[in-house]
């Protein structure tokens, strides 16, 4: 293991994130008020969100928009993150091509999730908000959100896909030692998970699920906001300083990525490591290959429609034009919990319609396998959704060794795996297996969205 780093200094923290849409050859179409059918304004959005968020949401017009100083300094205590040259794992694939990776799993919490809890939790404290609330599917987010909280004294309440909660007992723990509340999803604690319950006891739970129970708590109490950690625009965002960073640690590195991956639940870690490096595309200086990486088992950007579609399972958020697998989908128990989600932002779904990015999805045990190859080479040992990102590389490099070629990968580890070391023991086992959808499932799942 002797992979070479790439460290930048405080003073190159990005002092503004970077807001694809402004550059988008194409805008995304716009989110759509369930109610009324009509496109959402600033005012519909902050009685959700934070007004900041709101306003940053809709924003289609600054190309850059200034983190502010407060932020700042709370980045400085992880940031900037390590460039990384995988040479062990290079030589372990006899590739010509060159892997490079963003370590974001050197926060505080493991993962790059801090990177929008920071913003959004200010911005809430500012505003004069007491409580908030959210979901957390791995518990990346719900971690990231907790600490955030705690240092801006806001009150938290965490809705934890009840897989996850019982597969990953100690990301439970962590929220809870930074003092949020952590309820496994669904619960009886909110009308849309007793309806969950009832309908069906034995429910292991859905993004879709928490997000609806998180989403009619922020709105059933007083001086509380919804924090949302991954889909929309604002979050993408706040993730742009991964890019950003990894900008000028490419150029210390003389090379510059002709692929950048990034694991796809959401899209916060793609976008982050992604639209940076995307919008020298726009202006034809570039030609670089941007490829989501996705569950098999959850396949909405290789196999879902282009729909008008809840973010969530109840109905209660604006509905989103999106790829989606239907909100009523219900995934497979894969232990990339934070990859467990029926559709994409609006954004990467408007760059996967023009051709300017890629998907592809990849089974659990080819997840697995990467993960293992990489910890034994690199000494990291990566959670399972960004094991996801590692996989496609690998396809990459493979796929070069055949062509001949010599390409240059960059990817994004998002988080490691310490905490999901019994995901890697049913792996070790031979206990996991992958899973697959049906056609006729997506199908079903889609047939009653308005298509676009």
């Amino acid at each position: 293991m002797q992979s070479k780093k790439f460290i930048l200094q405080e003073s190159d923290i990005p002092e503004a994130w970077y807001n694809v849409i402004a550059d988008m050859p194409e805008k995304p179409l716009p989110m759509i008020n369930p109610e009324t059918r009509q496109p959402l304004s600033v005012d519909d959005l902050s009685a959700l969100f934070s007004k900041e968020a709101s306003s940053q949401e809709l924003n289609t017009t600054d190309r850059f928009i200034e983190i502010p100083d407060e932020v700042r300094e709370m980045y400085k205590i992880y940031r900037p993150t390590p460039l990384v040259r995988a040479s062990g794992l290079e030589k372990a694939l006899d590739t010509r091509a060159h892997i490079y990776f963003k370590n974001e799993s050197v926060s505080p919490v493991g993962s790059h999730k801090l990177n929008s809890a920071i913003p959004q939790a200010y911005y809430c404290k500012k505003e004069g908000v007491t409580n908030i609330t959210t979901e957390t599917g791995a518990g990346q987010w719900g971690a990231a959100l907790s600490l955030a909280a705690k240092h801006f004294g806001l009150n938290l309440a965490v809705y934890m896909v009840k897989v996850s909660y019982n597969q990953k007992p100690y990301r439970r723990s962590i929220m809870q030692t930074y003092g949020a509340e952590v309820i496994a999803s669904p619960s009886m604690s909110t009308r849309a998970g007793r309806k969950i319950i009832t309908e069906n006891p034995n429910y292991q739970g859905s993004l879709g699920t928490a997000i609806s129970e998180a989403v009619e708590l922020a709105r059933s109490t007083p001086g509380c906001k919804y924090v949302l950690g991954s889909v929309l625009n604002h979050v993408a965002l706040h993730q742009t300083v991964i890019g950003l960073e990894a900008e000028k640690q490419m150029e210390m590195a003389g090379e510059y990525p002709d692929i950048v991956i990034g694991c796809f639940g959401g899209g916060s870690n793609f976008s982050g490591i992604s639209f940076p490096f995307m919008r020298h595309n726009f202006s034809g200086s570039r030609h670089t290959r941007f490829i989501a990486a996705e569950p098999e088992s959850c396949p909405k950007l290789t196999r879902g429609k282009f729909r008008y579609d809840f973010g969530d399972e109840a109905g209660y958020t604006p509905m989103i034009p999106m790829f989606t697998l239907g909100h009523d989908f219900a995934p497979a128990n894969i232990h990339a919990g934070g990859l467990r989600y029926h559709g994409a932002g609006s954004v990467v779904s408007q760059l996967i319609r023009n051709q300017l990015m890629e998907a592809a999805d990849i089974p659990q045990l080819e997840t697995f396998a990467a993960a293992t190859l990489f910890a034994q080479t690199e000494g990291i040992i990566p959670a399972p959704e960004s094991s996801h990102a590692i996989a496609a590389a690998i396809r990459e490099a493979r796929r070069a060794n055949e062509e001949g070629s010599a390409p240059v990968i960059l990817f994004n580890l998002s988080g490691h795996g310490l905490i999901d070391m019994t995901a890697y023991d049913s792996y070790i086992a031979g206990d996991l297996v992958n899973h697959q959808i049906s056609d006729e499932q997506i199908d079903r799942d889609t047939a009653d969205l308005q298509g676009i």
